[in-house]
């Protein structure tokens, strides 16, 4: 397989002119997008077609229609997602998370982490190019309005070496603006996924001087968004992006990617008019027949047929181009194609190997251990403990009471009345202040309690309680205090 052939830098004098071709063999330390002085190689990629982009334009849209409707969908009332750092409030398909949710919040993170590594490890950097929010954004929709405004590669690049005229400033004009509109929406939705959609439209529909830290985010995330999109592209998934650097620890030889076959492919060569197939194998070429339509299409510039490289986000752009070639020649295709080295190599399936079902039986544990927080997670997070400084009372008909300060923090998004109920020992429980005691939806209330107890009930001085947290006669969750007397029992 040859491993000395990348598309690099372009000439001196047009720094965004078409890539050409050298010998460079030390190409694995330098990014397709710089050259050797570390200027921007400005990309143009050929527009795909083909049965692979018509299925990932499918999925895009269906994952960008839930990505836009995402925090306008509500389950119960709350957010299908909403992850508020600011007010500390989570909320996931509808169900409200706190930080007192920290152990479920850490399990979802393991579990998260442990699948990227799993997916990865079977599958490679398939996210980045079917799922990655900045690849369906960049190739689906900005590329999209640049191709129906600009034209394809070719007449992008022409139009960029082209003078300043009027139809130029129209069109670069017309692009930006676009773009920057469009940056606006994706900014304030990412910010209704931080604050809700509620308190957006009130910035946005509001006086802007009674909402300037909003304001300014929203400014913010615009801007952010316009450089990605107009500007910095795919240098997010090769210069900020980390999945891509640290892939390369989790593929293996039977890792499925997209993959060049350079056994069937080389050694590469031109098509000459009229030559068989036959002829092209007797002088030792194989069926790729340089036409480089794998470089034009590429999103991120690499030359697939230099092996598996960090900035190939497997959008598949490559394979499409190459089965079209192979289709006019009348080769079969696949010369480009999702494979593992040991596919390419020895014809060997894909293998379940027992690196990935390790790591399932910990997917299958972590998720085992979620599944079991989250349906046992109480309504409720409550909290009991002596009053600091306080010291035990007799009351008047002999009992020992003792004051405690009471927090109960409500998750739900309805109020609740609590009652609490001794279940370890006889006793009262008296709330302070109210005949009822009800906690707000999604608010922390906190109140004194008094607890009466008969001496006889005491050994040692002390007792251990289990109090009982019960709301409209359902218990939802148990504490432990500890209950503080005379040392001998009877007093």
């Amino acid at each position: 397989m040859s491993l000395n052939r990348v598309p690099i830098e372009p000439p001196p004098h047009d720094p965004h002119a078409a890539a050409q071709e050298v010998n460079w063999e030390d190409f694995r330390d330098h990014l397709t997008t710089a050259d050797k002085q570390g200027h921007r190689r400005w990309l143009y990629p050929k527009k795909p077609s083909g049965r692979w982009y018509r299925w990932r334009t499918a999925v895009s849209w269906l994952l960008l229609a839930v990505l836009f409707a995402g925090p306008f969908i509500r389950i119960d009332g709350n957010p299908l997602l909403l992850l508020n750092i600011v007010e500390r409030r989570f909320s996931i398909f509808g169900q409200i998370f706190w930080p007192q949710d920290a152990v479920i919040f850490s399990v979802a993170m393991l579990l998260f982490l442990t699948s990227i590594i799993i997916f990865t490890t079977a599958f490679g950097r398939l996210w980045c190019g079917w799922t990655c929010p900045q690849t369906l954004l960049m190739e689906m929709v900005f590329r999209k309005i640049e191709y129906a405004i600009e034209g394809d590669a070719v007449e992008q690049r022409a139009l960029r070496q082209a003078p300043w005229t009027t139809g130029k400033i129209l069109k670069k004009a017309a692009k930006h603006v676009i773009f920057f509109g469009l940056s606006f929406v994706i900014g304030n939705t990412l910010l209704s996924y931080i604050i809700g959609s509620e308190p957006l439209f009130r910035i946005t529909t509001d006086n802007p001087l009674e909402h300037l830290t909003g304001l300014a985010f929203m400014i913010l995330f615009t801007l952010v968004f316009y450089a990605i999109f107009a500007r910095f592209r795919e240098q997010a998934c090769t210069f900020i992006c980390p999945y891509g650097r640290f892939q390369s620890t989790m593929i293996d030889e039977n890792t499925m990617v997209v993959a060049y076959d350079h056994k069937r492919g080389e050694r590469h060569g031109h098509l000459h008019r009229d030559q068989t197939h036959e002829e092209r194998q007797a002088s030792g070429l194989g069926d790729c027949i340089d036409c480089r339509q794998c470089v034009a299409v590429c999103p991120t510039g690499i030359d697939i047929r230099n092996g598996t490289q960090m900035e190939c986000v497997n959008c598949t752009a490559c394979i499409d181009a190459c089965d079209a070639v192979m289709d006019k020649i009348r080769r079969p295709l696949g010369l480009i194609r999702y494979a593992s080295l040991n596919s390419i190599e020895r014809g060997e399936p894909f293998k379940f190997t027992s690196r990935l079902a390790s790591y399932l039986v910990v997917i299958c544990g972590l998720a085992a251990v979620l599944a079991v927080l989250v349906f046992t997670r109480a309504d409720t997070q409550t909290t009991l403990l002596r009053t600091p400084g306080a010291l035990f009372q007799r009351t008047p008909d002999g009992k020992i009471a003792n004051l405690y300060a009471l927090k109960v923090i409500n998750k739900t998004t309805r109020d609740l009345p609590i009652e609490l109920r001794l279940e370890s020992t006889e006793g009262k429980v008296r709330v302070m202040g109210a005949e009822k005691f009800v906690v707000l939806k999604e608010k922390l209330a906190q109140t004194s309690v008094l607890i009466e107890l008969d001496p006889s009930v005491l050994r040692g001085g002390n007792a251990k309680l289990k109090i009982g947290v019960y709301s409209e006669g359902k218990l939802i969750e148990t504490v432990d205090t500890v209950f503080v007397g005379p040392r001998s029992s009877s007093g």
